[in-house]
């Protein structure tokens, strides 16, 4: 049995920079919460596959979309190539309508059935899809209206080091977070889960320079040898989103080690974390010193790692 849902939203922006957003499928980690990666398979000019990581009832479940998208009628159709247990088919359509010049609304489709038409696996899918749609449309809603601010409070910075090594070398010191307790002098506990292959839930206990620790916990989405994607799913106070990319890319018998982070500030606690003549200029300035310390000590260890092992090769 094929069920059929809709949601709908209506937002203060012009229909075409609304459906820009949803086409642009790599920023969608970065407007909807859910999401964890997305990364293309094939990509066409109006045919795509994509594949998808995103959190659905506190469990991440990943799959393969082909779209279709359709600027003229600002349409984007998706359907699922190979499902996640307990959905045996789910697919639909975003369609964006012009209200007026400056406004549109957003509806959101799905048609979706569970495998054998289990009622369990149905309750359980229509929860996620309606959770996941409201959040969804919601986190569309605010950031296309708060395009303006978010000039000001989203930023994205990398780190970069040479290593003369192999990228597996360095991915695995990544990779290998189960080890960070004996390996980074910041890092006091971790908690790392296999939660399938190439997904990991990462939870871990981050020293400050002042001797306080934090807990973070992460969804890593790990690519063997050249990049590892991750969504930080648990917040410190400045932040209310962030997201990154580990990449290794070799160029002969070297290899250049990045760590890029995206980050979007929470502007309602800069004052209280930072006293209260703060601004958001040295909210960016303490958050990406922050989290630079602790990428870049963390690749200095891993470039130490990786060319004592091909030291020894």
């Amino acid at each position: 049995m094929t069920k059929e849902v809709e949601h709908e939203i209506t937002v203060a922006a012009p229909a075409r920079e609304v459906y820009r957003l949803i086409a642009e499928v790599e920023n969608w980690p970065l407007i909807f919460p859910p999401t964890v990666y997305v990364d293309h398979v094939e990509r066409g000019t109006n045919e795509e596959r994509i594949r998808i990581w995103a959190t659905a009832n506190e469990t991440v479940k990943n799959w393969t979309s082909r779209r279709t998208l359709d600027p003229e009628a600002l349409r984007i159709t998706f359907r699922q190539e190979v499902s996640a247990p307990p959905v045996a088919a789910m697919g639909g359509t975003w369609i964006i309508e012009p209200v007026s010049e400056r406004e549109s609304r957003i509806r959101l489709l799905h048609d979706y059935r569970a495998i054998d038409d289990d009622p369990e696996g149905l309750r359980w899918i229509d929860e996620a899809v309606d959770r996941n749609s409201r959040s969804e449309l919601a986190a569309l809603k605010a950031n296309v209206e708060l395009a303006a601010a978010n000039e000001e409070v989203t930023f994205s910075f990398e780190d970069t080091v040479e290593i003369d090594g192999s990228a597996k070398d360095v991915y695995d010191f990544i990779n290998e977070a189960d080890k960070w307790e004996e390996r980074l002098p910041h890092v006091a506990v971790v908690r790392l889960d296999e939660v399938s292959p190439g997904l990991q839930s990462l939870e871990m206990d981050t020293r400050a320079k002042d001797g306080s620790t934090h807990t973070t916990k992460s969804y890593r989405v790990t690519f063997p040898d050249r990049k590892i994607a991750y969504k930080q799913v648990t917040l410190p106070a400045l932040m209310t989103l962030h997201t990154g990319r580990w990449t290794f890319t070799e160029n002969g018998a070297r290899v250049t080690a990045t760590s890029q982070h995206t980050v979007v500030l929470n502007t309602a606690n800069i004052t209280r974390v930072l006293g209260a003549d703060a601004t958001v200029a040295q909210a960016r300035e303490y958050v990406r010193t922050a989290l630079s310390t602790n990428s870049s000590a963390t690749l200095a260890h891993a470039k130490k790692f990786a060319e004592s092992r091909a030291a020894r090769n």
